[in-house]
């Protein structure tokens, strides 16, 4: 059912990624738009759907899950930085530095919320919100130097975008109600479910303006597609041996899977316009797996049962 289920759910996210690459093509959103929705989506829609997530009844089944699903996390993007230091080197530097970064940096944050909230309800949000925080960290600290020449990481300032980050804001604040079960006042609640409902398609519009400005042509290439097959298949296959190893429970395994497995995120195509790399390469990166996770993301659900 729950194949089914994702079937579904990937049909109508794509429907809707349709949807904003269409206002893309005709003008209605242009380049501006795009980063304000960006903006709008990481800064408030996405906490306040993580926020919504929390307040729900606490009990120590949830606090354990999160507990191992956290440690699932941080050996995974372990495994992400060690995997870095050797199988990108046969590639030019500034393709070697897009390819590292799309490795530690997965589309989680704006695929990856809306399908675990349909698989799993609050519950896959709120998992993934807590799986995601070392990606978050590493994404600041390392992933920010994968584009910057000699770049030495100021720990203060990779701090600072941590605690105050607005995801992880929320997640404080959504872990705090949740284990004092705060009565909140129903103007509160009921915002934060309205705004963090928008979320599924805001996001897919996103992507959507991203697949517009690529002529899908130019994506297909033996890099593209050996990335992406290591992002979307054997990038997983890792985070379900450290789920297994760690005997996380049904949901927790599905949402580390789900996670590991989503295509490349698409603030690498940002960074490396910033910071004068291959910029187009990252495009296509983040298209190619992305087009691809619609058919690698059910398959990793049935595997998983």
């Amino acid at each position: 059912m729950k194949l089914m289920d994702l079937l579904s759910l990937q049909g109508t996210l794509f429907a809707m990624m349709l949807i904003g690459a269409f206002l893309k093509k005709k003008g209605i959103v242009d380049e501006n738009g795009k980063r304000c929705l960006s903006d709008l989506c990481i800064n408030i829609i996405i906490p306040c759907n993580i926020f919504r997530s929390c307040l729900i009844d606490f009990d120590m089944g949830i606090f354990r899950s999160c507990s191992l699903l956290l440690l699932a996390a941080v050996l995974m993007q372990a495994v992400c930085l060690i995997l870095n230091r050797f199988v990108f080197n046969r590639y030019p530097v500034q393709r070697k530095k897009v390819l590292q970064y799309c490795t530690i940096v997965p589309m989680s944050g704006f695929l990856g919320n809306p399908i675990a909230e349909g698989l799993y309800d609050a519950l896959g949000v709120l998992y993934t919100s807590i799986y995601l925080i070392p990606m978050r960290i590493v994404m600041w600290s390392v992933g920010t130097t994968y584009f910057v020449a000699d770049a030495t990481v100021d720990r203060k300032k990779v701090l600072r975008n941590v605690v105050t980050h607005p995801c992880l804001v929320a997640v404080y604040l959504g872990l705090f109600c949740m284990v004092t079960q705060i009565p909140l006042p129903r103007i509160v609640t009921e915002t934060a479910r309205y705004i963090g409902s928008c979320n599924s398609a805001v996001s897919m519009f996103i992507i959507g303006t991203i697949l517009a400005d690529v002529k899908l042509s130019s994506i297909v290439n033996r890099d593209t597609i050996l990335f992406s097959g290591f992002r979307l298949i054997i990038l997983p296959a890792v985070a379900f041996a450290i789920g297994i190893i760690l005997k996380l429970d049904t949901v927790s395994l599905g949402i580390s899977v789900l996670m590991s497995g989503m295509p490349a995120g698409a603030t690498a195509a940002i960074f490396a316009a910033r910071y004068e790399s291959d910029a187009p390469f990252a495009t296509r990166c983040v298209v190619m797996s992305t087009l691809l996770s619609m058919i690698t993301l059910p398959l990793w659900c049935l595997f998983m049962g």
